[in-house]
């Protein structure tokens, strides 16, 4: 009896199929994907920025600016325009940004004094945004498509625990060898992230706080504060009075749109 037990039980064994171990690298892409999904859907808003540039020294300069963004649809990702107010030196400077899922995103730089137009090569992207901390790259859409992932460890970040994980751009004109993130498991918000450039050094540090929750879904940070290692640089971003369904179309976000940028 005990050996047709013993039998049964090793054939019952055999019959369960063996469940395939998650590896590291499809955590990290499933850390992502469920990132862009609770961000999804969200159509349109604008938003005000203050951008304070900052010295190694200590000094600031601070700059106004608009963002909108369109959500993208399809193979397209997000459209948005960035819109300088003040200071009077640089007041409708505008950057139009198109991000795609796969491939090359386009962007293209208006400069009043000028009067003319600049497309962004993606060879350039890794250059600053106007002065800032930020490059254009770090302008672009984080589409998920972008990167491929590596899930590093679980950790506490203040209050929360949060996911560690490496992301590398498949671009090959990035700035960047990889960045890693922290990513909250609660409501999975990037709380910071640190970017390593070509020669696999740590460049840049950026932190995000003070978030709030709108339309009882979305989360967006009211801080964003960019730290150069290497230069003793820094950019902080201040971000108010989101709107959603603000009623922007296609029409809002072309090179014309550049041009009437007040």
């Amino acid at each position: 009896m005990k050996v047709r037990l013993l039998l049964a039980g090793l054939a019952l064994a055999c019959a369960v199929p063996v469940l395939h171990a998650q590896t590291s690298e499809e955590k990290g892409l499933e850390i992502a994907r469920e990132a862009d999904r609770r961000g999804a859907g969200f159509g349109d808003f604008q938003a005000d920025m203050r951008m304070v540039l900052i010295t190694q020294r200590g000094d600031t300069s601070e700059r106004e600016l608009r963002v909108s963004t369109l959500e993208g649809t399809g193979e397209e990702g997000d459209k948005s325009l960035t819109i300088f107010d003040t200071p009077r030196d640089v007041r409708g400077t505008a950057l139009l940004t198109y991000s795609y899922k796969t491939g090359d995103d386009d962007q293209w730089l208006y400069l009043p004094a000028l009067r003319r137009v600049k497309t962004i090569a993606s060879r350039n992207k890794s250059g600053p945004f106007m002065g800032s901390e930020f490059s254009f790259e770090d302008m672009r859409g984080q589409e998920v498509e972008k990167y491929t992932y590596k899930y590093l460890r679980d950790e506490p970040c203040g209050e929360l625990t949060c996911s560690v994980m490496e992301r590398y751009p498949t671009d090959e004109n990035s700035g960047y060898t990889k960045q890693v993130a922290w990513i909250d498991q609660q409501e999975y918000r990037t709380w910071k992230v640190d970017y390593y450039d070509r020669k696999e050094s740590r460049l840049k540090t950026l932190t995000m706080s003070d978030f709030a929750q709108y339309q009882e879904k979305f989360w967006q940070p009211g801080k964003m504060a960019m730290v150069n290692h290497q230069t003793g640089k820094a950019t902080d971003l201040f971000w108010s009075n989101y709107r959603y369904d603000t009623g922007l179309s296609e029409a809002d976000f072309n090179q014309n749109s550049l041009k009437r940028a007040r």
